[in-house]
């Protein structure tokens, strides 16, 4: 999520046009690949059963996207150091349309899984670049604005995309769902290279450039917080539903939450997410460090009041929501800040940003489960919350040290 020769980043006296074309194909961008990385989350037991396997086998179709994400962000502007920006985007849809119709045609799970591997890079490439060519598109005078589009279809991916391919399954089962998603990221590819501006590499690529950026004033500490503040949230959603099920039943005077309510609870944090997207990208430019504090500080707040208020559902149901606007805007932040921060090492620092959020899913993944089962769930939301807390307080450091921001 590196450079001999950067990219001049003066704000020049009249701010380019917005180029929306382009903005409106990132995101879509944004909502195609998040759509098929979550989407084997809602038709898991159909694609287990169908294939043979079992459900915990077949969630290793999400594992091997993220690992596979993990190892990208940070090396593919070093495999491909002179492809054009534009290109790799196009490229990284192609990759995109091959995992989606493998998905469809496997006969069974190693297969699943190599199109899987192939879908985290694609997700990571577009992800590594996606601040390069957000600042190209609009300008590093309002990178944030631009990089809300990005944000916004992840949003709409969570509220829609997932629960939309979950629906289509029951009509044409899950193959003929991939089989759609690999069509409409051949389309994608069509419109990423009309619509998109040239965006050359910053310069030749080297792994070197990626330390040197790790190591300016203020940035390992920021990252630090952003892996901290990434666990803490999937330390507390990737078990959301458990908390709900086992807090709120437990609830003086309260029945079993029920599964409908549970998916509006879902969707209503999917569109807090979306609103966050407008509303904070709109500020994000001018107060990206105040926001890398207070967005943390709002989760943190979130996930032990749904701990503490799980006896009302209303009363969750507008956690959920707040909890939705702040988390589904942290990507838009972490970026903008990143971007602000090291304006002449957008790819190195987008890389950066990219191998943090990745590290931390596989991190919660790996000890969440453990600690829901050997300590509880309340528990596990309190130690999210600390670790948001910490990641706070290493953003609002982070912040006094020195500072290389586009002004």
């Amino acid at each position: 999520m590196t450079t001999t020769a950067p990219v001049p980043l003066a704000v020049a006296a009249r701010p380019q046009p917005m180029r929306y074309g382009a903005l409106l194909v990132m995101m879509a961008t944004s909502f195609l690949l998040v759509t098929a990385e979550f989407l084997p989350g809602g038709l898991l037991t159909d694609i287990a059963a169908e294939i043979g396997v079992t459900p915990g086998q077949a969630g290793q179709m999400i594992t091997v996207t993220a690992l596979a994400g993990l190892v990208v962000a940070p090396t593919i502007g070093l495999m491909l150091p002179r492809l054009d920006r534009r290109s790799l985007l196009v490229w990284m849809a192609v990759v995109a349309v091959a995992s989606n119709a493998l998905v469809a045609a496997a006969p069974n799970l190693a297969v699943l899984l190599v199109a899987r591997v192939m879908l985290g890079a694609a997700i990571s490439g577009f992800w590594s670049m996606s601040v390069t060519v957000s600042a190209r598109i609009a300008g590093p005078e309002r990178l944030g604005r631009a990089v809300m589009f990005n944000s916004a279809g992840v949003s709409l991916a969570t509220v829609a995309g997932v629960p939309l391919g979950v629906l289509l399954s029951q009509a044409i089962d899950w193959r003929g769902v991939f089989w759609i998603a690999a069509a409409a990221s051949a389309a994608l590819a069509v419109a990423l290279r009309l619509l998109l501006p040239s965006v050359p590499p910053e310069g030749v690529a080297r792994l070197s450039t990626l330390g040197e950026t790790l190591r300016r004033p203020g940035i390992a500490l920021g990252l630090s917080g952003h892996v901290l503040v990434v666990l803490g949230h999937f330390l507390a959603y990737a078990y959301i539903r458990v908390a709900l099920e086992r807090v709120h039943a437990g609830a003086a005077g309260s029945a079993a939450i029920d599964e409908g309510t549970i998916i509006v609870l879902l969707a209503l944090f999917g569109a807090g997410g979306f609103v966050g997207n407008l509303l904070i990208g709109l500020v994000v430019d001018r107060h990206y460090r105040a926001l890398s504090i207070v967005a943390p500080l709002a989760i943190a707040a979130s996930v032990l009041l749904m701990i503490a208020l799980a006896g009302s559902v209303w009363a969750i149901g507008a956690v959920a929501f707040v909890w939705g606007i702040f988390f589904a805007s942290w990507l838009l932040i972490a970026n903008t800040w990143i971007g602000h921060r090291t304006p002449d090492r957008l790819e190195a620092g987008g890389s950066l940003v990219v191998v943090g959020f990745q590290a931390a899913i596989m991190a919660a993944a790996a000890v969440g489960g453990a600690l829901v089962d050997g300590i509880g769930i309340a528990q596990v939301y309190a130690i999210g919350a600390v670790s948001l807390v910490v990641g706070a307080v290493l953003f609002g450091l982070s912040t006094r040290t020195g500072t290389r921001t586009v002004r």
